[in-house]
């Protein structure tokens, strides 16, 4: 058994972030403004980190580590049937934490990804992104004794992806209305 303490996770997740963004810097050259904006997709990942991979419980006020047990491998956990074991907890509370969970931590992806990519420039791409990101967590917890991959996290996930998308888009319409309008009042007065 490997067991992987919360703060050697983040400090490998930081430095592997820290390498790709220096490469990513001396190819394209820093850019502090585009850095900043990706700090908010560090601390995304971070805490999607946190939630999807180290158990929730903490006991004496410390993260659980994560657990690789190669003998609990297979038989793999996983669900592809949606909806089967959603609702599958001991009480309504866990239920509603579960999927309330689920959800509410993919919307700041939502929000972030068309921020910082200007190819993600739809709902369907960001949707797609952020889909992709769940399923990369899924696949990557299936070697972990703790963790198991299941369809309606990812369904959950996405939903959260486009609940934070639908914020972004909202925003963003506002604050170009905000701007016409703005525009269109300075045109008058001089013109």
């Amino acid at each position: 058994m490997i067991s992987i303490p919360f703060f050697a996770g983040e400090a490998l997740f930081t430095v592997i972030w820290f390498l790709i963004r220096a490469c990513v810097c001396a190819k394209k050259g820093f850019d502090m403004k585009r850095e900043a904006l990706m700090l908010l997709m560090y601390i995304n990942l971070a805490v999607l980190l946190r939630v999807t991979f180290f158990p929730m419980e903490e006991i004496g006020g410390k993260v659980q580590p994560l657990l690789f047990e190669s003998d609990k491998i297979i038989p793999l956990r996983v669900n592809l049937v949606p909806l089967v074991h959603i609702l599958e907890y001991e009480n309504r509370k866990d239920v509603l934490m579960n999927i309330i969970g689920n959800v509410t931590m993919f919307i700041p992806s939502g929000i972030v990804l068309p921020i910082l990519y200007r190819k993600l420039d739809s709902f369907v791409k960001v949707t797609a992104a952020g889909a992709a990101m769940s399923l990369c967590i899924e696949l990557m917890q299936l070697p972990f004794a703790v963790r198991a991959s299941d369809i309606d996290d990812l369904i959950l996930n996405t939903l959260g992806v486009m609940i934070g998308y639908i914020i972004y888009a909202s925003v963003y319409g506002a604050i170009k209305t905000v701007r016409s309008r703005r525009h269109y009042d300075r045109d008058s007065i001089h013109g």
